[in-house]
């Protein structure tokens, strides 16, 4: 994918579909914000070409080689309110924000959430000067962390920078490393795990999940792992800490799909502590993590999961950026009682 202002190009390598719509929505980055009813409509508008030619029909068959170019529609205004919220700011320019996002903080305003978002943070923060990728004259967010996952976050105020860093999410260029805690201790001498599917391990104990994710068929809030159809997701994980019934893990993403380290992580057996949807209703032993390590986890009122480090290349000056966040203090006490300390 490439960018020319509000324009998006799409290379088709091996067709991941045979016919246009499917393909273009397979192609295209989750942060350009384009539905497949979306890609629907501005093919049958004309926003869709192959060599300057309009392509409306939205079952032509594709080749590989072809490029396809997406007429974006000029921002629109959105209805979303400017709150001056707090932001821990850890880097910005006239291109991009990286922001520090507490536990608790919902990233996009939904149903039930319709303010005090990082959106309506960085729309006062910017105050005007925003991103137009998507059709909306909003925050550039090209990813996502869950409302209660804490860590670094980065958001494009250009649509130069939004196409740039979308381009890096999309070809897995992207460093992201998470801190979690996790149910047992994901090891390679655990005869079970070897009998997962899609589980195995990597040289120095490092285990690797692989599989396909999509939205579960009965609960729409929750993400299924698939063999067959959905996104390919790829997570690694190494154990930084045993805790006898639990450790503390790095993980780090090939890809960035919803949930993913939640819910791969839960399908090798090891959920993350305080996971409402993933993590099941497992309780530490006392005689193994103490009472104090098995009260903490018990009463943990989130998933145990923070975006330590974020690392990319800054999309307009070709700088190469790395950021680090702390473990933020109720992951410290869990993981200080988890230690008996």
């Amino acid at each position: 994918m490439s960018d020319n202002g509000n324009i998006l190009r799409i290379e088709i390598g091996e067709p991941p579909a045979d016919r246009l719509d499917k393909a273009l929505a397979a192609l295209v980055p989750e942060a350009a914000s384009l539905s497949r009813s979306r890609l629907a409509r501005l093919i049958a508008e004309g926003a869709v070409t192959r060599g300057g030619v309009p392509i409306t029909d939205q079952k032509a068959r594709v080749s590989s080689g072809e490029t396809y170019e997406i007429m974006l529609e000029p921002a629109r205004p959105v209805e979303t309110v400017a709150q001056e919220i707090p932001l821990n700011v850890l880097w910005e320019d006239d291109d991009l924000i990286v922001i520090d996002k507490p536990a608790g903080m919902v990233v996009h305003p939904a149903p039930g959430s319709e303010d005090g978002t990082l959106v309506n943070a960085l729309l006062h923060h910017f105050g005007g000067n925003l991103s137009g990728i998507g059709g909306e004259a909003r925050p550039g967010i090209v990813h996502r962390i869950d409302k209660d996952t804490s860590g670094l976050l980065v958001a494009a105020k250009s649509d130069r920078a939004h196409h740039g860093l979308a381009a890096q999410f999309e070809k897995h260029t992207v460093h992201r490393y998470y801190s979690a805690v996790v149910y047992g201790v994901p090891s390679a001498a655990d005869p079970r795990l070897r009998g997962v599917r899609g589980v195995s391990f990597e040289q120095g104990g490092v285990l690797k999940i692989t599989s396909q994710l999509a939205r579960h068929k009965t609960d729409r809030q929750r993400q299924a792992v698939l063999f067959d159809g959905g996104r390919h997701a790829v997570t690694r994980a190494r154990v930084v800490e045993d805790f006898g019934a639990a450790a503390l893990i790095d993980c780090w993403l090939e890809t960035g799909r919803t949930h993913q380290i939640r819910v791969h992580m839960a399908h090798a057996g090891h959920g993350l502590i305080g996971d409402p949807v993933y993590g099941g209703k497992r309780k530490l032993p006392p005689k193994t993590v103490g009472e104090a390590g098995a009260a903490a986890a018990a009463s943990f009122p989130r998933q145990a999961l923070h975006a330590a480090t974020l690392g990319f290349t800054h999309p307009v000056t070709g700088e190469a950026l790395s950021f680090s966040s702390p473990l933020p203090e109720d992951l410290q006490a869990l993981i200080a009682a988890l230690r008996g300390n």
